[in-house]
């Protein structure tokens, strides 16, 4: 971030990002820029303007340490998270794990009933970046426009825990929240797992791993822009290396720090598109964002998973880029696109919960 920018107290620098949003489209316009269409798609302009305000900001996903890009996360979490979204309470959970306990955040609805669905849900940041709070907004947003119960879990990260460890600590999640769905609140036969890029790759890792070691499975899959191939660079990645927030480069640091051991990136606890066999896999929801490089694998899996007879909504997102999930607290664009996310998980759980099937389309206010 910039010195002089550094230097204003986050609570304004917030205030300021928001205050820009709110202009009229013309102001908000001539701040962004020209419009940019590529790929025969045209940016929105609650994405480009976003995009704008980070190149002024100097903030970049990646740097010189973890530690640099975690602190850097941090402060955009400052700046666009959203802890008041009303009607939800939260508890902290610990889950037991292979290297001892994995924390986790329980976020409940304040009228949902006993016995209602549940998402186990693992934050992005390319298996290095990201936390409990970092993902806490999107959390929110999920547990109050879905009426569901929602698990966010803080998996041991790379590169101080690498591949597979996070893997690990994803299926171990999931099996804790069944065999305590009791305490959790949740239907154990309505449990669902989800994820937004590298926690899209482990939302998708643990539905096969569920399936290949036997036991409970999760009711559905809710995946934002995952990623899917740790081995091929498809050309999205080319289209769109540079210029709309997660990069080319960013990718390669990600893979670098995660499996650095590269003759492991074809295992399928990583690279979950080059599975031997995907029939029985749940339900899927997958959003792709289309100025996105990890667009092209992702929509890949959903092909494969339709190919394999699970049943998939591929919902690709055009005008958008990756991470829109994270910023519903200052776009309507962003908003939109997680509420249609929202829509399918509700609907798909709903119709797998004993509490929840009659009144599906009951208001969430």
């Amino acid at each position: 971030m910039s010195t002089v920018l550094s230097r204003v107290p986050q609570q304004v620098q917030g205030a300021a990002l928001r205050a820009v949003f709110a202009l009229p489209d013309p102001l908000r316009r001539l701040i962004a820029g020209p419009p940019i269409r590529k790929d025969g798609a045209d940016l929105a302009l609650d994405a480009q303007l976003l995009l704008r305000l980070a190149a002024v900001t100097g903030s970049d996903l990646t740097a010189a340490t973890p530690e640099e890009a975690r602190a850097t996360l941090a402060t955009a979490h400052a700046l666009l998270g959203d802890s008041t979204i009303p009607g939800i309470r939260t508890r902290s959970v610990r889950i037991p794990g292979q290297a001892g306990p994995i924390p986790a955040r329980l976020y409940t609805p304040v009228r949902l009933a006993a016995g209602s669905p549940l998402l186990v849900y693992f934050h992005g940041g390319g298996w290095v970046l990201g936390d409990l709070d970092s993902h806490d907004s999107l959390c929110r947003y999920l547990a109050k426009l879905a009426d569901v119960r929602v698990l966010s879990v803080d998996y041991r990260r790379a590169p101080e825990h690498p591949f597979p460890a996070a893997a690990d600590d994803a299926l171990a999640a999931f099996q804790f929240a069944v065999t305590n769905a009791g305490a959790l609140g949740a239907d154990p036969n309505a449990i669902a797992v989800g994820g937004d890029s590298a926690g899209g790759n482990l939302a998708a890792v643990t539905c096969y791993d569920a399936i290949r070691f036997g036991g409970p499975r999760p009711v559905f899959q809710l995946l934002f822009y995952p990623a899917t191939d740790a081995t091929v660079r498809r050309r999205s990645r080319e289209v769109f290396a540079e210029g709309f927030f997660l990069t080319d480069a960013d990718m390669t640091w990600f893979l670098d720090h995660y499996c650095p051991d590269r003759a492991r990136r074809a295992d399928p606890r990583l690279s979950v598109l080059l599975a031997d066999d995907l029939r029985g896999l749940p339900p899927a929801y997958l959003a792709t964002a289309g100025f996105d490089p990890l667009r092209d694998e992702g929509e890949a899996y959903a092909d494969r998973l339709r190919d394999a007879g699970v049943p998939v909504v591929k919902s690709r997102h055009e005008d958008l880029i990756h991470g829109f999930a994270s910023f519903t607290n200052v776009g309507r664009r962003f908003r939109e696109a997680t509420a249609e996310a929202a829509g399918a998980l509700r609907t798909g759980l709903a119709l797998r919960s004993r509490a929840n099937v009659v009144d599906i389309f009951r208001p969430t206010a």
